[in-house]
């Protein structure tokens, strides 16, 4: 049975930027399994209301809808346990609850000042107005003010990293020698600024930037094949 996974787009349906869809997107490759992607946009919202959800990634594995990149996670392993771990155990599982609310946190919260001035580039007018609303409410003030500075607040989102970079010195993936969910938790937000934006997140010889090399050269180079910006 084919699967179907709704994704965020703008003007571009063949370039999905959401870091929880690629977080998605990274799980499935892991898996071995392929699916449909149906384009998504941020006003669409009554296309993924049937599958009680405003947000994607939505998974559709025949009649069951999955919602949130954690939990399909997690029902990829326990529906496919025939394929690949994501996880690598239920140690593995536990630690990657706790790296998922990191990577929310810290990761995708870290960088999205940095580069929430650019997104609106990359949506049709009327998306580009919602998100612009929304997200200046959010802050509080014009997401431009959001992203001044960047250049010097960039230092302090490469120092966030630092619990990460200290085990990239040791090991080539988080997940150890091969990578796992644990690798998307955090490569999904990266691929996500690849996407919608010029900004460079990564100095060339941090072993992270190192890391997310490895990651967009996985699965026949899936994630450098997706459109985005040079790093």
């Amino acid at each position: 049975m084919t699967l179907k996974l709704y994704e965020l787009v703008g003007t571009d349906a063949a370039r999905p930027f959401s870091p929880f869809c690629w977080r998605t997107r990274m799980a499935l490759a892991h898996k071995g399994l392929s699916a449909e992607t149906i384009p998504w946009c941020f006003t669409e919202k009554q296309a993924i209301a049937p599958h009680k959800s405003e947000k994607v990634p939505v998974l559709l594995d025949g009649e069951t809808a999955v919602v949130d990149s954690w939990v399909i996670a997690n029902y990829l392993e326990d529906t496919y346990p025939d394929r690949p771990s994501l996880f690598g155990g239920e140690g593995g599982r536990a630690v990657g609850r706790m790296l998922n609310w990191w990577g929310d946190v810290t990761v995708i919260a870290g960088m999205f000042p940095l580069i929430i001035a650019d997104i609106p580039k990359n949506l049709a007018p009327v998306d580009a107005a919602y998100f612009r609303r929304t997200r200046e409410a959010r802050f509080g003030k014009p997401l431009e003010q959001v992203a001044a500075g960047r250049d010097k607040l960039v230092e302090g989102f490469r120092k966030s990293l630092d619990p990460m970079r200290l085990t990239l010195n040791t090991q080539n993936y988080l997940g150890g020698a091969a990578p796992n969910y644990a690798d998307y938790i955090v490569f999904g937000p990266f691929q996500w600024a690849r996407v919608v934006s010029p900004f460079k997140l990564l100095a060339e010889d941090d072993p992270v930037h190192a890391w997310r090399e490895r990651l967009l050269d996985a699965f026949d180079g899936m994630a450098r094949k997706s459109p985005g910006h040079p790093l």
